[in-house]
């Protein structure tokens, strides 16, 4: 379909008038919705959704989304559809993700003007679930009307979990809007969530509020109120922690309690940037250099589950032996201003930015390509 391709920095992500009625085949209603007398029922998840699984059980609490709230909110924006004459019915663009990713071709000397191809699964509903809800009522009621209307959307593609985490992932269709951060911080709260996953969200709410974390209120987290530059979303951290923790495969009875293991796991990585922090000197934390940034972070944070594999124990004086290892990244500090940087690590995106600047510091540490 026809589409406008938009990119933000690392970001690329579409806009499309979409025909309604192929719209509505195209997504995946999470919550329940109700008309006059019919209803829209939740589809399940897909594998590995996570996000629409959490909503999707919200929506069967007790808590969830009130019915009544709902059904109002759906007819006062159908009886809209109905009545608009002269004004727009949907003005505002629907936010649209899919984990696949989309194929682009420009039309012609164009650049952001296309053709993109459409998912071969469902699209999820980031903003706008009571929007095309009231929607499928009008085109039911009323198809002679909803015939040719188009819906602005904003459509955001990604290879993987990662990408939705770090752009940006807003659901409306509870009477919260829950986000991310938000999901990570209840996953020690809810019995489904994987032991791994815990671990990891255990582990970054440390590095937030322990007194000798080098990261202390440096993680932009969901209610958090310091004052101080943030460094690197909440999110972002969970991932690369999560990633660590997968690639170790640990036992988790059989190595201890919970609270045990990210007890273990905090001090690696209170003690890893501790040692890194001196090593970069005046350009740690410094707006001029990228090296307390985001893709930077995540890429030491990398090359620390590479140098755990060997080089963990004994916890007495590791700060000092893991400052003598990464040593050599003294010599990156230029690669490292904020000038150029993105010229010098140049890439596709984010993502695999990360993975360049890690193999990088591994590289100039001594360790293992990074991968």
């Amino acid at each position: 379909m026809l589409a406008t391709q938009v990119k933000q920095k690392d970001a690329v992500f579409y806009f499309a008038a979409y025909p309604a009625e192929d719209l509505l085949r195209k997504v995946q209603f999470i919550s329940r919705f109700y008309g006059e007398g019919e209803s829209i029922a939740p589809e399940p998840a897909e594998a590995g959704d996570e996000i629409a699984a959490f909503i999707g059980r919200i929506e069967r609490t007790d808590k969830a989304f009130q019915r009544a709230l709902s059904r109002q909110k759906v007819h006062a924006i159908l009886n809209f559809y109905e009545t608009a004459a002269t004004q727009p019915p949907i003005p505002g663009t629907v936010l649209l993700f899919t984990s696949e990713m989309l194929a682009f071709d420009p039309i012609g000397g164009l650049q952001n003007a296309g053709n993109m191809t459409e998912p071969a699964g469902k699209y999820l509903i980031i903003d706008g679930q009571h929007r095309l809800a009231a929607l499928r009522f009008y085109v039911q009621k009323r198809p002679g009307e909803a015939a040719g209307l188009l819906v602005p959307c904003l459509i955001f593609d990604g290879r993987s979990e990662d990408f939705a985490a770090e752009m940006f992932v807003i659901i409306n269709s509870t009477s919260t809007r829950i986000n991310k951060s938000h999901l990570i911080d209840l996953y020690e709260r809810v019995s489904w969530t994987s032991p791994d996953k815990k671990l990891a969200a255990r582990v970054a709410e440390m590095l937030y509020s322990e007194a000798d974390s080098p990261l202390r209120y440096r993680i932009n987290r969901l209610g958090g109120r310091s004052r101080q530059d943030k460094w690197i979303l909440q999110a972002e951290l969970f991932n690369e922690l999560h990633r660590w923790v997968l690639a170790d495969k640990p036992d988790f009875e059989g190595r201890g309690t919970l609270n045990r293991l990210a007890g273990l796991y905090y001090g690696a990585v209170r003690d890893f940037f501790k040692a890194a922090e001196k090593v970069w000197g005046e350009a740690w934390g410094h707006a001029g250099y990228m090296v307390t940034q985001p893709v930077s972070l995540k890429a030491m944070i990398r090359v620390l589950a590479d140098l755990a594999e060997h080089d963990l124990e004994p916890e007495n004086g590791r700060v000092k032996r893991w400052e003598e290892r990464l040593g050599p990244w003294t010599e990156l500090q230029r690669s490292f201003r904020s000038q150029g940087f993105y010229e010098r690590f140049a890439a596709r995106g984010q993502v695999e930015r990360v993975a360049r600047i890690h193999r990088e510091l591994a590289r100039v540490a001594g360790l293992k390509d990074g991968g």
